[in-house]
This record gives C-alpha cells, sequence and structure tokens, in this order.
C-alpha cells in the first residue's frame, strides 16, 4: 500500500506555538512514526489546495475555527468551507473536527465578569456542550469524530486517527484490483502461463532484461494465467472479477456489465452478434465505427443504413428525430432492396453512436422512445461517452438512462451500451465494457449472452487490463467522479473563452492582423436566472459548467450548421473541443482565402502536439481528465506562433523541416502562407467537402449483404481495380476515410457509375494526395498502386 495522507488544517499549523499548537505538532510526529505523511495548512485556501493536490488522502483533522478563503458578510468559515470541499470530493474520508481549548476555567471567569445577567449561559457554551451546541447540525453527519488536542495523549489521537485512515485506504481498493494485490503481495511461485514466470523469462536474456527494467517486476508478476483460482474467472464472471463487474454495474446503472479486454470493437462485435442473426434486419447508423459493421459481417444480418445530417465543415450530426421515428423507419426498411430477402420485415436491432466523434449527443430517452415500435434492442455505441453518468450537464444523454424510471411502457427497448473505457476513463488501453438494461420485450439471459461473450473474448486476459476496469470504476464512484469530470469540463471552457478571448485582445490592440482561429460552439447562451442573452464567452464559467441548455444545438442556429434538429434533442459534449481554420463556414459558404487544417496539424506535431482528430478546416481536440492548465496553455502557444508564422510567410523549410527535406521537387521555396493559399485553392476548385457531403448524403446502392462479399474475399472471388475500373461493380470491402472517420462504402454496395457521388469524391481525395504528398488522407480498405499512386478498392470478381 503506497504512503498515506492526512490533512491538518489549523490555524497553529505554521506557528506550533503555545500549548495547543505543541500538541499538534507532537500528534503530527506521531502519524508519522505510524508510517502516515501530513500536510499541514494554516487555512482553507491552504487546505483546498491539498485537496486538490492529494489523490491519496486517507484522513483529516479541521478546525472549525479555520480562517477561510475570503471574508465577506455571509461567508462561510474555513472549516465549514473545508468540510464541504471534501463531501464534494471524497466519499466517505474520515474526518476529525479540531475542537477548540477555549473551555473550563477560562468560561467560568468569563462567566464571573459578565455583569448582565449572561452568565451561567456563557459558562455552559464555554465547555464541551458549548461547543457542540455552536456548530451546525450538518457538521454530525460529516465528521468521524472530535479531537481535543490537550485532553488526550498525542499517541491516542494520532492511533485513532491512524487506524480510521488506514481502514479508509484499503476499503477504496476495489474488488478485483484488491484481491489481485493480495495475490501479488503473497510472493507465490508461479507453475501455470505465462511461461515468463512473473517476469524471471526475460532476465535470461539482454533484450528480455531491457525489457524487465523499462516496465518493472510488478507488471509482470501481476500478468496471471486465469488458472488462478482466487481471482475469479472472466468467463464464469465470479470471484473477485465477478465482483467487480457487478459493482461496475451499479456505478455505471446497469444490470449486468460485462469486462471487455480487446477494446470497444470487440464489444461492439460481441453485442452485434448476440442480438441479430442471419438475414434479419439491422438498423445501423451510418456514421458507425467499423467494428459494428464487422459484427454484421459475422452475424449476416442485412443493414438498414440511417444516414445522419452533416455541416458545412464536412463534420456529421445526429440522426434528425424525423428519420428514426416509427413511418420513417418503415418507410425505409420498404424500399430497400435487401429487406426483400429479410426473415421478417421489421429490425431486430437497431445501432447508433453516442456521441459522436465531435461530440454530439443524443437526448437518448427520445431515441429510444421513437425506435421503441421499430425494434427490441437498442445498442448505443458509447466509446467516447464511458463518463457521461457521472456529471449533470448529461443527464438523459446517455444508454443507461434509459430505463423502467425514464421509460415506462412494455414498449421500451433493450439497451446495450459499449464503452471504449481507456479512451476517456482512466484505465489501460484495449480496456472496454459492455453495459446492459435489459426490458421485459426482449430479455437477455446471461448464460445466452455469455456464449457470444466468450466467442469474441480470450480466455487469456490481461490482468492489470482487468485491474484497470476495476480502478476506473472505483474513480467515478460517488462525489469524486463528478469532482473529476468538474476539472475536465471546466478546464475545457477556459480553454475554449481564451481562444475567442485572443481573438478580441488581438483586435483591441490593432497592432496586427486579425486572430483567425475559432471555436465550434454556441455563439451565445440564454442566462436562465435573467432570461437574457449573452455571448458565450461573457457568460459565467459556472453556468456553462452546469446548465445543459447552453450546450444544446438550437434548431436552425447557424453555428453548427444542422438540418433537420428539434429542440434539445442533441447536445455538443463541452471536453470534445473542435478548433476551427478560416476556409469555410458550418453552413458551407466558402471564403476567397483558407488555412486547410491539415497544415496547422503538422506544424503541432513539429511541437509535440498531437491531435485527435483533422479535417479539412477542422481539428479536434479532447480534454479528459488528465488536462491541464499547462496542456492546453502549450496548445494555445503553438496556436499563437502559427499565426505569427503565417502572418510573417515564412519559409516553409523553417516551419516544417521534414516536410520540404522529404519533397523537396514540390515545397522548395515555399512559404507558410504560399502552402495554405494553394491547397485552400485546390479544394474549393475540387469542392471535395461538397462531394464528402454528396457522397455520404446519397448512399450506394445495397446489392448484397456484407457477409456474402466476405466469404468471396477469403476464397479469392475478388479483386482489387482502380477508380476508372471499379465504376459499375460491388464494393467486396468497407472504404473508410479518416478524416471523418466514416465509412462511405460497405461491402455489398455497389460502387456507381464514373461520375457519381462515391467515384468523384474517392477522386478527389486522389487528386489531392498527388498535389499535396505528405498531406495524403487515411483511407481503410484503399491501396495504393505502388507503380503508378493510384487508389486501389476491392471489388467483387465479376463472372467470367
Amino acid at each position: 500500500m503506497s504512503t498515506a495522507t492526512v490533512l491538518v488544517a489549523t490555524r497553529e499549523a505554521r506557528a506550533g506555538t503555545g500549548a495547543a499548537g505543541e500538541q499538534l505538532l507532537r500528534i503530527g510526529k506521531e502519524l508519522e512514526a505510524r508510517g502516515l505523511r501530513v500536510r499541514w495548512a494554516a487555512d482553507a485556501r491552504d487546505a483546498r489546495a491539498v485537496l486538490r493536490t492529494e489523490a491519496g488522502l486517507a484522513g483529516a483533522m479541521v478546525a472549525w475555527d479555520l480562517e477561510p478563503r475570503a471574508a465577506h458578510p455571509g461567508a462561510a468559515g474555513g472549516g465549514a468551507e473545508v468540510l464541504e470541499a471534501i463531501g464534494q470530493r471524497f466519499k466517505d474520508l474520515p474526518v476529525f473536527l479540531l475542537m477548540s481549548q477555549d473551555t473550563g476555567a477560562d468560561a467560568d471567569a468569563d462567566a464571573d465578569a459578565d455583569g448582565n445577567g449572561n452568565g451561567a449561559e456563557r459558562a455552559g457554551a464555554g465547555g464541551a456542550e458549548g461547543d457542540f451546541e455552536r456548530l451546525p447540525l450538518w457538521v454530525a453527519e460529516v465528521v468521524s469524530g472530535y479531537v481535543w488536542p490537550l485532553e488526550d495523549t498525542p499517541d491516542f489521537i494520532a492511533g485513532r486517527v491512524a487506524a480510521l485512515s488506514r481502514a479508509y485506504q484499503d476499503g477504496v481498493l476495489p474488488p478485483f484490483f484488491k484481491a489481485l494485490r493480495r495475490f501479488d503481495d503473497a510472493h507465490q511461485y508461479s507453475w501455470h502461463t505465462p511461461a515468463h514466470a512473473g517476469g524471471v523469462a526475460f532476465l535470461k536474456s539482454a533484450a528480455g532484461r531491457a525489457f524487465f527494467d523499462y516496465y518493472g517486476e510488478r507488471l509482470f508478476r501481476t500478468d496471471l494465467s486465469i488458472s488462478v483460482g482466487e481471482l475469479g474467472s472472466l468467463y464464469e464472471h465470479n470471484g473477485p472479477i465477478g465482483e467487480a463487474e457487478r459493482n461496475a454495474a451499479r456505478v455505471f446503472g446497469a444490470e449486468r456489465t460485462y469486462f471487455v479486454v480487446h477494446g470497444d470493437s470487440t464489444a461492439d462485435r460481441m453485442v452485434g452478434h448476440f442480438s441479430v442473426m442471419r438475414d434479419e434486419i439491422a438498423l445501423v447508423d451510418r456514421n458507425c465505427h467499423k467494428s459494428v459493421l464487422h459484427g454484421l459481417v459475422i452475424s449476416g444480418a442485412r443493414p438498414v443504413y440511417l444516414v445522419p445530417t452533416r455541416n458545412g465543415y464536412g463534420l456529421a450530426g445526429p440522426l434528425p428525430a424525423a428519420r428514426i421515428d416509427a413511418e420513417a423507419v418503415r418507410a425505409r426498411i420498404a424500399g430497400h432492396p435487401l429487406a426483400a430477402g429479410a426473415l421478417a420485415p421489421g429490425a431486430q436491432y437497431a445501432v447508433l453512436t453516442n456521441s459522436t466523434y465531435d461530440g454530439l449527443c443524443y437526448d437518448t430517452v427520445q431515441v429510444a422512445r421513437a425506435l421503441a415500435s421499430s425494434t427490441p434492442r437498442l445498442h448505443f455505441d458509447e466509446a467516447w461517452f464511458a463518463y457521461a453518468r457521472f456529471h449533470p450537464l448529461y443527464t438523459g444523454r446517455y444508454g443507461m438512462a434509459v430505463g423502467p424510471d425514464t421509460f415506462d411502457d412494455p414498449a421500451r427497448p433493450t439497451v446495450f451500451t459499449t464503452q471504449s473505457t481507456h479512451k476517456l476513463l482512466a484505465a489501460l488501453s484495449q480496456s472496454a465494457m459492455v453495459h446492459v438494461k435489459p426490458s421485459p420485450r426482449a430479455p437477455v439471459e446471461h448464460e445466452r449472452f455469455n456464449e457470444a461473450f466468450m466467442m469474441h473474448g480470450t480466455t487469456s486476459p490481461l490482468y492489470p487490463a482487468l485491474a484497470s476496469l476495476d480502478v476506473a470504476t472505483a474513480m467515478m464512484d460517488g462525489p469524486q467522479g463528478q469532482a473529476l469530470l468538474d476539472e475536465a469540463i471546466t478546464e475545457a471552457i477556459r480553454f475554449r473563452r481564451t481562444v475567442v478571448r485572443t481573438g478580441r485582445r488581438i483586435a483591441a490592440a490593432g497592432d496586427r492582423p486579425g486572430w483567425f482561429f475559432g471555436v465550434w460552439q454556441p455563439d451565445t447562451v440564454v442566462d436562465p436566472a435573467t432570461g437574457a442573452r449573452v455571448d458565450f464567452v461573457d457568460a459565467p464559467p459556472a453556468l456553462l459548467a452546469r446548465e445543459p441548455r447552453c450546450w444544446q444545438l438550437e434548431p436552425g442556429a447557424a453555428w453548427h450548421g444542422f438540418e433537420g434538429l428539434t429542440e434539445g434533442y442533441c447536445l455538443l459534449d463541452p471536453v470534445k473541443v473542435t478548433l476551427t481554420c478560416p476556409g469555410v463556414t458550418a453552413t458551407g459558404d466558402v471564403a476567397p482565402w483558407g488555412i486547410p487544417a491539415r497544415v496547422l496539424t503538422a506544424y503541432l506535431a513539429t511541437r509535440g502536439i498531437v491531435v485527435e482528430k483533422t479535417d479539412t478546416y477542422s481539428t479536434l481536440v479532447l480534454f479528459s481528465m488528465g488536462i491541464t492548465k499547462g496542456k492546453w496553455g502549450t496548445l494555445l502557444d503553438g496556436l499563437m506562433d502559427f499565426k505569427a508564422l503565417y502572418d510573417d510567410g515564412a519559409p516553409l523549410d523553417r516551419v516544417l523541416p521534414a516536410l520540404v527535406e522529404a519533397h523537396p521537387r514540390r515545397y522548395a521555396g515555399l512559404t507558410l502562407t504560399r502552402l495554405c493559399q494553394d491547397m485552400h485553392r485546390h479544394l474549393a476548385e475540387a469542392a471535395l467537402i461538397g462531394a464528402l457531403d454528396t457522397a455520404f448524403r446519397d448512399l450506394p446502392e445495397p446489392v448484397t449483404p456484407p457477409q456474402h462479399c466476405y466469404q468471396r474475399l477469403i476464397r479469392g472471388g475478388t479483386e482489387r481495380l482502380t477508380l476508372a475500373e471499379a465504376a459499375g461493380r460491388v464494393a467486396a470491402a468497407m472504404v473508410t476515410v479518416t478524416p471523418p472517420g466514416i465509412p462511405v462504402l460497405m461491402p455489398g454496395e455497389a460502387v456507381g457509375t464514373a461520375d457519381g457521388p462515391l467515384l468523384r469524391y474517392l477522386g478527389a481525395l486522389e487528386a489531392f494526395d498527388r498535389a499535396f504528398p505528405g498531406f495524403h488522407s487515411e483511407t481503410h480498405g484503399v491501396s495504393l498502386d505502388p507503380a503508378t499512386g493510384d487508389y486501389l478498392i476491392e471489388c467483387v470478381r465479376a463472372p467470367s
């Protein structure tokens, strides 16, 4: 167990003088002798700083008469302030209230000196009884005990505090992680897999020794086999593993939770394989991850795609409410070419992405009601949204919010949520969860779902990854979960405001060209207290951090550029920050000059700043729980420096030297300004964003289910063709362009004509790659002809 810390917050912390101060120093030394670290705080400001920085806090002693952060009429005392802060951040932390020593004889003297008939009352108030009566009633509900420093020995007081602190420190460990530590501490010999036997095998070679030293012995000692029975079984869901999954179900609001150590991709395939079978209809959000398609390939389902809206930046929006109501879905299925061969006319399964890559999240209860008559099973892929349950800003916006308490109707569908826990919660890579909230309409028997779980899982899970899921759960349990998200949301809001205010400052100074970066967010918000509409950046930060209406996409608002939205249907997640570059607007207007985002992010990469996603004129950065002011300050500095280089027409070999070195014939002699203008002109003339929008809006014609194409693929029934040759053929593999990271062509769909939406879009990408080497698109499912650089896509071989 790591060293536990105890906060001691008292006015005597700095001086240590007087009887009470000296006694507190002795108590501190006794705590240290028991292996505890003591952090002293002389006022509420210091104490709150300790609460923010000491995540390993195991106990506290707080003086009620502590000096507050700011003295003003009506302000709470320092002790009350610190107790409230502890309650907001820690669950059941043992707290002792340090009581005043101004009692007994001193109080009697005060009583004798009182000439106004109040002596008896004051004498009573001077003793312990009076001390208690001066405290608000809520204090007794949050403290673990009281300490009068001079009335017990330092050894006794320190012993009480240490005992409860140690018990708390042990109690914060979640079930599987606690059992894993206990097993590791037993130092047992390993007679089972893995063969490195606690890392010993690595010590027998030079490369192995370097590997061992780099990661440390503890990783290898906790990399264990499923043969270790006392840790439980991931397949039987028993022992500490089963207890950890049940604890996660409680914390995440599910009826059942499954730990997955092969990522959200495996979780998606697992749910899809369980929910729909061969030749049944699946309703699929076209803004889906490729793993959803893989689930369709495995199950043999017939997908009917639902088309989200898009805006002028090329960002995918939500599925409009009108496209998922019963009549719209019925009409879409009725007109679908693959529906004729389905086992039944209706869908057995529907899957939506929530939130989207760019942070758009649904009112999930509204979505469930809309789709209830169309499908008995509803899957929200929340790979980027595992934290939603733990902050009021996202109330009703996550899959597990759909249940009997919010949708009490026999038509309620069973809801699955898959989460890539490692993406935006604190877990190791590939760590994911499946949460289930079944309905009587489509029961989910554990034994049957477990067959799908075992089919897609592994019999050799990495136990540190399982432990990280357990710990990620514990971190979100209770007030600390909201506190962690509060910090991430607050830092995101500060960054958003700073980017916009930087533009205001530059304009006010008038000594340089204007600021050209923006943030994709509402222009104004409504203050619920006054009803007044104020500029977003002038709104109180507390309002932005607490009021969901500040982030809702109002129907028809120009800032987001999406059509067909209804009031309250969709919300922008503040921690997913999209920076915008000049060149286009959200409504699709093209400017005469621009700065393509790929140039910006290439420059930021030279500064060690790696963004999450780059689109044509926007880039996405994530404000996870690991964000700091220093981190986003560095990003802001990078934006400022890029602007200065652009304004000065800096030579490209100074801004992007590796690019010029790799492609000297293309880029030698260019300036940063010239490159941006050349690229913007090319994009505008090629109408790339418009071609993308058309390709995603006018979907290719479905010809055959995806599974049929996969069977042809593995038996040599496909061939790779250039774009010109692919016209009129059927795709055999998915084509996904990043950005935006959404499938543009699915297996079994017709590629279309040479001048059709799909080939025009892919042709525009191919031409861009040729014109601007080093800035190529990442396109899954497209390979390059090594001789010509032509795009090649996999198509079903034509009959001979």
